[in-house]
């Protein structure tokens, strides 16, 4: 800023009054910036599986013979047999499973801004007079 006064200057018909120029400036700026991002998996797997096999064979046999001959031609003969056979077999099969996936993604961002500006320029003056009978000029404020 500038201030001028001419005030007196001896010679007394000229009035050169007071004349001030200027300027003033201002700012206000602030910026955020914020950004991120998130990723998350969860597996989870359970097998559960069974086999059975079984097999069984039995077999029994039981026999009885009785033969007599006599010298009169006579003749006996006497069978008793008993033949048993088994055969089985058994399979058995489980499975189970069981299963879970989980999948999450997530990004941001964030941007805040202010921005806040003043200027001004100015120039301020007051009327001079002449005594020469020219008239009176004014400087006029911006």
């Amino acid at each position: 800023m500038s201030d001028f006064d001419a005030g007196d200057t001896g010679h007394g018909d000229v009035d050169y009054g007071h004349y001030e120029a200027g300027q003033e400036q201002g700012s206000l700026d602030q910026m955020h910036h914020a950004a991120g991002s998130e990723a998350d998996y969860n597996n989870q797997f359970g097998v559960y599986e069974q086999d059975h096999h079984s097999a069984e064979s039995t077999d029994f046999a039981q026999g009885h013979h009785v033969e007599y001959d006599a010298p009169a031609a006579v003749h006996y003969e006497s069978d008793d047999y008993t033949n048993f056979s088994h055969d089985a077999t058994s399979d058995d099969h489980v499975f189970a499973a069981e299963g879970s996936e989980n999948a999450h993604q997530a990004n941001f961002s964030e941007l805040d801004q202010l921005e806040n500006s003043f200027g001004k320029s100015f120039v301020d003056g007051t009327e001079f007079h002449s005594a020469g009978g020219e008239g009176q000029f004014g400087v006029a404020g911006n």
